[in-house]
This record gives C-alpha cells, structure tokens and sequence, in this order.
C-alpha cells in the first residue's frame, strides 16, 4: 500500500525575511525548497502540496493601494487569494516538473485553483482579527478607510493601525472529489493554496466570494482528511516543536499526545502568531478522524519522514 501525505508549505519559504520578493528570488526559493519533495516522490509517496501565501498577498494588497492613487481599480482580497493560487502554483509546479524531470521520474503536476467553503455566520464574519497588507496607518488614516472603504482596521504591536479580516474556519474544500482522485492515481496535486478562496453558499446553494483568510493549516489538515492522508506533514522554519522556545530550557519534543498538545497550548507555549495555528490545525486533524501529524523544517523532511528530527503528534 502506498502512504499518501499533505505537506503544507509555509507562503515564508518561498519569500524570506529581507527579500524583496521578485520574481526571480522566488522561483529561486521555490527551487532550493522541493528537493526534499523529490524524495519522497521517488519513495512512493502519493502526495498533495499546500502553501501558505501571506507575503505574496501582502505585496498585491500594496500593489493594489498604489493602483488605486493612479485611478485604477483595486481587486478585492478574496480575488488576490485566487491570484496567488495561481502565481505560486505555476512557481511549484514548473520547479517541481522540472525537479522530476531532472531524476528521470515521470509524473504529472497539477495546480488546482481552489474554492473552500465558510459559514456566512462564522463568528470571525462580526468579529474580524486577522491582519493582511503590511501597511500602517495612523489612527486618523484608519477611521478614513473605514468610511471610505468599508475596512475594519486594529492597532497592532504599538506602530499603527492595520487591516484586519476574518478567517473562517474552512468547511468544505471544492474540488475535493477530484483532488482525492489524482492523487491516488499517483499526480501530485497543488490546493488550497493560501488556505484557498473563500466562499460561501447562498440559500439557493450558489457560491459567493468573500473577503477574508481562511487559514492555510486548517484548510490543509481538511484536505488531508478529504483524501484519507495518511501523514498531515506542516512544514515551518524549525526543526522540531519546542516548549520554552527561544528561553534557557527550551525544550524540543521528538513526541506529542493530542492531550499534550491541547496542553501546552492552553498554557500558552505556542504563540497565535507562530506555532498556534499549526498545533491546533494538528489537533482538529486527529481529532476528526486523522493519524498522524509531522511537524519540521523543509531542510529536514527527508530526516524527519526517516524519525531522525520533527515533532510528531499522534493519539496517545
């Protein structure tokens, strides 16, 4: 029997920390990121990839303030997460084509531009928290975007005011039948990026585009369910999960019970910023019927997949 796997790819790997973000430094990025992959290709692995998109979607909100000062109309954020679905697609799937094509290994790569399904009432819908576009405002400018744009904008950290967006939790990713069928015919598959598009579903069953985040580890710890994933793998920039990150007894953890998880977030050791989402999206997985979640770096998906490093949460 082969393993079949999710393995979401953090938006950060393929954009780093003091880089423009051209285009160039991202198929760069995207390149130096797949190798890893290509193994577990060559292992057998039936896999789906996932990718976060938060500096790509930050850049185009930006882009698209700067259009709007030149008279040009702005799209709507739901319509840049479909963008950057099919931007960073195309980067993952030409590198990894080629990647393969380098070992000799014959397989298609798809991208599939995906729609995922919110609840209208979701309670993030009255209440939105979280933070798109890298700009800041003064309280002044804020209450001005607010008339005029209809924004809702919260102080962040002390330096200003920012937008802020709801992010649902995903309830349905479409197309989720036909995802499952290609990766068990042995294609790897591209979705959900960027947590997907959200959309929602009118009385009359039509769906309807809307401005928010869904996040991209939920929306990925779904898909694995939807294709009876066998590993739900969450790819961040540290090798292992730690309690007392960055303090004098840091503490990696080769293991991790659901209860212990549930745990130490509860005790705060996993940052709303950082490692939260990831713990809870691990949590929401077992919970819902899944079987096993790997935490690690990308440098280090090989080791990890071979129980040499990462974090693995499981039942008990």
């Amino acid at each position: 029997m082969k393993k079949t796997a999710v393995l979401a790819l953090g938006g950060n790997a393929i954009i780093k920390a003091g880089q423009k973000g051209t285009i160039t430094e991202q198929f760069a990025n995207t390149r130096d990121s797949l190798d890893g992959i290509v193994e577990l290709i060559s292992r057998g692995y039936q896999l789906s990839i996932t990718h976060g998109n938060g500096p790509q979607v930050g850049n185009l909100l930006r882009q698209q303030e700067a259009g709007e000062k030149e008279g040009l109309a702005a799209l709507p954020l739901g319509v840049l997460n479909a963008a950057t679905e099919g931007t960073m697609g195309y980067m993952i799937e030409q590198s990894l084509q080629n990647k393969l094509l380098e070992h000799g290994i014959t397989k298609q790569v798809i991208t599939i531009v995906s729609q995922v399904v919110v609840d209208k009432n979701d309670p993030s819908m009255k209440n939105p928290t979280k933070f798109v576009g890298s700009t800041y405002y003064t309280a002044e400018q804020a209450e001005d975007l607010k008339i005029s744009l209809g924004w809702t904008l919260k102080e962040d950290s002390g330096k200003g005011y920012r937008r802020v967006v709801p992010s649902p939790m995903p309830k349905e990713i479409i197309p989720a039948e036909t995802i499952n069928e290609l990766v068990h015919r042995g294609e790897v598959v591209i979705a959900v990026g960027g947590g997907g598009i959200p959309v929602y579903r009118e009385d009359s069953g039509k769906l309807e585009g809307v401005d928010a985040v869904i996040d991209k580890d939920f929306a990925s710890a779904l898909l694995a369910l939807n294709i009876k994933a066998d590993l739900f793998v969450i790819l961040t920039g540290v090798d292992k999960v730690a309690i007392n990150y960055g303090k004098e007894n840091q503490l990696n953890v080769d293991v991790m019970t659901i209860a212990e998880a549930q745990k130490h977030y509860d005790d705060k050791q996993f940052p709303a910023g950082s490692m939260g989402p990831k713990i809870l999206a691990a949590i929401d997985f077992l919970r819902r019927g899944g079987s096993e979640v790997l935490i690690t770096s990308i440098d280090r998906i090989v080791d990890a997949f071979e129980g040499k490093t990462g974090t693995r949460i499981v039942h008990k």
